[in-house]
C-alpha cells in the first residue's frame, strides 16, 4: 500500500500504483471532479502520476493559483494544436511558457501570421476543448524523442533535447492530446475540457531563445480562466490598461520621449516629466536626510575589474553593454591609416607605416608578413589594446563600497548610510524593451547601509518602514511582501549556504516582529543576498514589483572591507541595499498608469491653469498668476482668443488638477471660479483662499484629488 499524508496531517492508504487522481476520488467525489493536478512531495504532477511508498500529497484544484497556472500552460498546447490544424505541418512550434496573467507560444510560420488571424484560431481551439482530449504523458530516451518530433516535422525541439541529454537526462517527457505531440515537462490538466474560458490577446515578434542573431518567430499571447466572469473582468482590466498606457499618456502630456537616434530604451525626460521626477526625488531626499542618510555621487563608468570583484560582471554579463576598450597612445592613428589604405586600395607607404608603428610602440609582434590589410588591421587592434577595459555601470553598490573603503571606519561611524540617485545601464534585448518600464539606462533611488551585525535588524526594519512611507504617500494601499530567497542548487548565487540561511532568517524575524504578512519565494534573491520585494496593486488591480530591500554579507567579504570594533580589532560590516522606487523610469511609468496621467496636486507638473473668459481679462489673469507663483504653485495660462469651453477642454486633456476661470465678476470681486479635474465646479473663492486650499492638499501629499479625476 502507498501511505499518503494529506495537508491536514491525516494519513490515507491506497493500493501501490494508484494514481493521484484516484486518491482525489477516494477522498471525495467533488474533490475528484475539481482536481487539476497533484503536488507530491512539493512537486507538481499529473493526476495520472502513480503513487508508491510514503508521500506527502496535496490535490490542486481550480481554486488554487497553481491549478490556474497549469491550465494556462495546457491552453498554450491547445493553441499549438489548433495552428497545426489550420496551417499544416509547416508550422514550427518552439516554446510556450506560462507568464503572469496568461501564456505565450512562439511559432515560425511559412507564410506569416497576423492579429486578424486570431478569431479563426480561437474557433479551432474551442473545437479541441469541446472534444475533452486527454493529455497523455510519455517518457522517451532523447534520440527517440527527437525521432518522434521529426515525424511531426518539428526541428526547434532538437536543441532543447540535446541540452537535456548533455545535462545527464536519460529520458525526456512528451505530451500528446489527440493528434498533437509536444516536448514538455508538464504537468497538464486531465483533458482539454478543463479549459473553461480563454482569449488570444495579441501577436508580436520574437527571436528563438531570445537571441537577435537567431530565427525570427511570431509570438502569440493569450490567457485563460476557469470561469468566464473572471476572464471578462480580466479583459475589462486590459482595456482600461490600454487607456492608461504610459507610452501613450506620456506622449500626450509631454512627459518623456524615446528617439531612435539616441537609442532604444534610453529615456529623454521632457520638462513636465522632469518636473515630476524632481518632485519625487526631492520628496524622498528630504525624508532620507531626516533619517540620517548622506548623499553621494559616483561616475557612470568604471574599470571592469571593479565589477569582477563585486561579481556583477560574471553574474550580469549577458545583460551588460560591451566593454569600453582603450588603445595604447598613438595606436589609433596607425589603425586609421590602415583603414584608409584598405578603403582606397592605395598601399600605406612603408616608411610612414614604420613611423606610425614606432609612435604606437607596437614594433614587437607587428604583422609585417600579413599582406591582407583587413587581417593586419584586426591583429594590430588586438596588439594596441591598453588592457584598461571599462564598463558602463550596471549597479551602484561597488562604487559606494569604494567610498566606504576610502577612509578608516570605526564602529562609532556605523551605521553609515550612503544614498545616490545613480544611473546604471543594462543591455536589454530590443524585443523586451517597453516604454519606461523596461529600459537600457535607468536611475535607481539607491542607498547602501554599512552596519555592524548587531545593527542589522534595526536598520533593515527602518528601510522597510521607509518603503511603506513612500507607498502610503503615493496611494498604493494593496502591497504584498515577498521574502526572495536563494536556490542552493543554482550557480547564480554567490556565498555559502550558511550565510544565506542566516540572512534569510534575520529578514524573516524582522518581518515577523513587524507583524507583516509575507510569502517566501526560492530563487528570486539577488546574487549576493536575500531581499524583501514589495509588490503593489494599482487602481485597476494590476500587480507591480517596485521597492526592494536586500541584506548582503557577500560583497563586504568580496571587497574585504572592515571597521575597527570596540575591541580595537578589524570586523566585517554588513550591507543593506535599498531602493523604495526601484528605478525612476519604471516608477514613473507605473505612476502614469496608476493615476491615468491625473497626478495628485503635489506631483502634477502643472498644478493650476488660469483661464480668462476673454482677452479683456488677461490683465487680471496675470495678477492671479503672479500671486500663485509667489506661493510656488506651478501655473500655466491660456490667454488666447479661444472660447472658455475650449480652454477648459484643453486644460482637462492635459490633466491639470485645477482650472481657475476669471471674468468680469471675478475681477471685480478679486476672486476666481474654481474647477477641479474630474469633479467640475468647486465654487468661487478669493485667490488667497484657493492658495490655502492648495497648500493644505500639497502638505498632506493628498491623492484623493487624483483618484476623483480618474472616476
Amino acid at each position: 500500500m502507498a501511505s499518503v499524508k494529506l495537508p491536514d496531517g491525516s494519513i490515507k492508504d491506497i493500493p501501490d500504483g494508484g494514481t493521484v487522481g484516484q486518491l482525489a476520488d477516494a477522498i471525495g467525489r467533488r474533490l475528484g471532479q475539481a482536481a487539476i493536478v497533484g503536488k507530491v512531495d512539493g512537486k507538481l504532477v499529473d493526476l495520472s502520476h502513480p503513487l508508491t511508498g510514503a508521500h506527502e500529497v496535496q490535490i490542486i484544484t481550480d481554486r488554487d493559483p497553481e491549478g490556474l497556472m497549469v491550465m494556462r500552460h495546457s491552453t498554450a498546447h491547445v493553441l499549438a494544436q489548433a495552428l497545426r490544424h489550420l496551417y499544416g505541418t509547416g508550422v514550427q512550434y518552439t516554446i510556450g511558457p506560462v507568464i503572469e496573467n496568461g501564456f505565450f507560444y512562439d511559432f515560425e510560420f511559412p507564410n506569416g501570421f497576423s492579429q486578424e488571424d486570431l478569431p479563426k484560431v480561437e474557433a479551432e481551439m474551442q473545437k479541441i476543448i469541446d472534444q475533452k482530449l486527454p493529455f497523455k504523458r510519455d517518457e522517451l530516451p532523447p534520440p527517440r524523442a527527437k525521432e518522434r518530433l521529426h515525424q511531426e516535422n518539428q526541428r526547434f525541439k532538437d536543441e532543447i533535447i540535446d541540452e537535456l541529454a548533455t545535462a545527464g537526462e536519460t529520458t525526456v517527457s512528451t505530451y500528446q492530446q489527440g493528434d498533437f505531440l509536444d516536448l514538455c515537462r508538464g504537468p497538464h490538466v486531465p483533458n482539454t475540457g478543463k479549459i473553461k474560458a480563454f482569449k488570444l490577446l495579441s501577436v508580436a515578434g520574437a527571436y528563438w531563445r531570445g537571441d537577435e542573431k537567431r530565427e525570427q518567430l511570431t509570438r502569440i499571447y493569450g490567457t485563460s480562466f476557469f470561469d468566464k466572469k473572471e476572464l471578462d473582468a480580466h479583459l475589462k482590466q486590459l482595456e482600461e490598461a490600454k487607456e492608461r498606457d504610459h507610452r501613450v499618456i506620456g506622449q500626450k502630456l509631454g512627459l518623456f520621449t524615446i528617439d531612435d537616434q539616441v537609442g532604444p530604451g534610453l529615456i529623454l525626460w521632457k520638462p513636465k516629466g522632469a518636473m515630476v521626477r524632481t518632485i519625487l526625488q526631492n520628496f524622498l531626499q528630504e525624508e532620507l536626510f531626516r533619517r540620517g542618510y548622506q548623499m553621494v555621487y559616483t561616475p557612470h563608468i568604471g574599470k571592469v575589474d571593479l565589477y569582477k570583484t563585486s561579481g556583477h560582471y560574471p553574474y550580469y554579463k549577458e545583460s551588460q553593454f560591451p566593454l569600453v576598450r582603450f588603445l595604447k597612445e598613438g595606436a589609433q592613428a596607425l589603425l586609421d591609416a590602415l583603414e584608409e589604405a584598405k578603403t582606397s586600395g592605395e598601399p600605406l607607404p612603408p616608411e610612414r607605416e614604420k613611423e606610425l608603428v614606432a609612435k604606437a610602440g607596437l614594433e614587437k609582434g607587428y604583422p609585417w608578413d600579413v599582406s591582407d590589410l583587413t587581417r593586419r588591421h584586426a591583429i594590430v587592434w588586438q596588439l594596441a589594446l591598453s588592457g584598461e577595459d571599462y564598463l558602463l555601470k550596471p549597479m551602484n553598490c561597488p562604487h559606494h563600497i569604494k567610498i566606504y573603503a576610502s577612509e578608516p571606519r570605526s564602529y562609532r561611524d556605523l551605521p553609515l548610510r550612503l544614498a545616490e540617485f545613480g544611473t546604471v545601464y543594462r543591455f536589454e534585448q530590443s524585443g523586451e524593451l517597453s516604454g519606461m518600464t523596461r529600459v537600457r539606462g535607468f536611475t535607481q533611488d539607491d542607498a547602501h547601509i554599512f552596519c555592524t551585525h548587531e545593527q542589522v535588524k534595526g536598520e533593515f526594519r527602518a528601510t522597510v518602514e521607509l518603503v511603506q512611507f513612500v507607498f502610503h504617500a503615493l496611494g498604493f494601499k494593496d502591497v504584498q511582501i515577498r521574502l526572495s530567497k536563494h536556490d542552493p542548487n543554482s550557480p547564480k548565487f554567490a556565498g555559502n549556504k550558511e550565510v544565506w540561511l542566516q540572512a534569510e532568517q534575520e529578514i524573516r524575524e524582522v518581518l515577523t516582529d513587524m507583524k507583516m504578512d509575507f510569502v517566501e519565494a526560492a530563487g528570486e534573491a539577488a546574487f549576493y543576498g536575500p531581499k524583501v520585494d514589495f509588490l503593489v496593486r494599482d487602481v485597476i488591480g494590476r500587480k507591480w514589483q517596485l521597492g526592494t530591500v536586500q541584506l548582503d554579507y557577500v560583497l563586504p567579504e568580496r571587497f574585504q572591507i572592515t571597521y575597527t570594533g570596540s575591541d580595537n580589532r578589524p570586523h566585517r560590516p554588513v550591507m543593506i541595499h535599498r531602493a523604495p522606487f526601484g528605478s525612476m523610469e519604471r516608477f514613473m511609468g507605473i505612476l502614469i498608469e496608476h493615476f491615468g496621467g491625473s497626478f495628485p496636486l503635489w506631483l502634477a507638473p502643472v498644478q493650476v491653469a488660469v483661464l480668462p473668459i476673454s482677452e479683456k481679462f488677461n490683465e487680471y489673469a496675470g495678477q492671479v498668476i503672479a500671486a500663485l507663483r509667489q506661493d510656488n504653485l506651478r501655473v500655466e495660462a491660456n490667454l488666447g482668443a479661444d472660447k472658455i469651453g475650449a480652454k477648459i477642454r484643453d486644460a482637462s486633456l492635459q490633466k491639470i488638477p485645477y482650472q481657475l476661470i476669471v471674468g468680469e465678476k471675478e475681477a471685480q470681486a478679486g476672486e476666481v471660479s474654481v474647477r477641479a479635474l474630474g469633479a467640475g465646479d468647486v465654487g468661487k473663492m478669493t485667490v488667497s483662499e484657493f492658495i490655502q486650499r492648495c497648500q493644505q492638499e500639497i502638505a498632506t501629499h493628498g491623492v484623493a484629488h487624483a483618484v476623483a479625476a480618474q472616476s
